[in-house]
């Protein structure tokens, strides 16, 4: 009978322990994620052709405590007008928070990932197929050659705001259909292409 007894009180140890790393493990993920990093997954074609559909990439939540933003930045914001309030029972939010926020399944669509393109106070207009910025034509390295962006009227970028724009031109809907976004919107800046294993960058 000892032996029975010493041997449940070792597996009630080791179920202890377990919990103990599992809640533990679950803290450290969720702070993170709220405060360091988070993983996306890139569920449309808007940032075509640097990210693909299915991409995940890692969000530095620091970045920009650090530093305002730049031009060409990655950054992803919260989707402008907002979605439904999530009612689901905080269990259930807090596991689905955690899954996505290491990248293993897709987010809601209440995030956007775009490219920043003009900065607070800077006049920005598409014209001839280009983007310009205080009247000069924007170098845009990342876009595949012979990119035409469609027309859009002169803007000048509101303070605390950012001009963002997908650089699949033809297939996005970003500031030329919603407008600047507030940079309180914004969750961070992409940095890194962490899935597929064979296609890792920094962004």
């Amino acid at each position: 009978m000892i032996g029975s007894d010493r041997q449940q009180s070792r597996v009630l140890q080791v179920v202890r322990e377990l919990a103990i790393l599992v809640v533990t493990a679950l803290v450290i993920a969720v702070v993170v994620k709220s405060f360091v990093a988070q993983a996306f997954y890139i569920p449309s074609g808007s940032m075509l052709p640097q990210l693909q559909i299915d991409d995940r990439v890692v969000v530095s939540k620091i970045s920009y405590r650090i530093h305002d933003p730049h031009r060409g930045d990655i950054v992803v914001f919260d989707a402008p007008g907002g979605g439904p309030k999530d009612s689901s029972p905080l269990p259930e939010r807090v596991v689905r928070s955690i899954i996505q926020s290491i990248g293993l399944s897709a987010p809601s669509t209440d995030e956007y990932i775009k490219r920043v393109v003009a900065l607070p106070g800077e006049r920005v207009e598409g014209r001839g197929g280009k983007v310009l910025v205080e009247g000069r034509e924007l170098v845009e390295p990342y876009l595949p050659k012979g990119t035409t962006t469609s027309e859009f009227p002169a803007v000048v970028v509101p303070p605390g705001t950012l001009w963002v724009m997908g650089d699949n031109r033809g297939n996005s809907a970003d500031s030329r259909t919603f407008g600047a976004v507030a940079q309180s919107t914004v969750v961070g800046r992409a940095f890194a292409r962490v899935w597929p294993l064979n296609h890792t960058s920094f962004l």
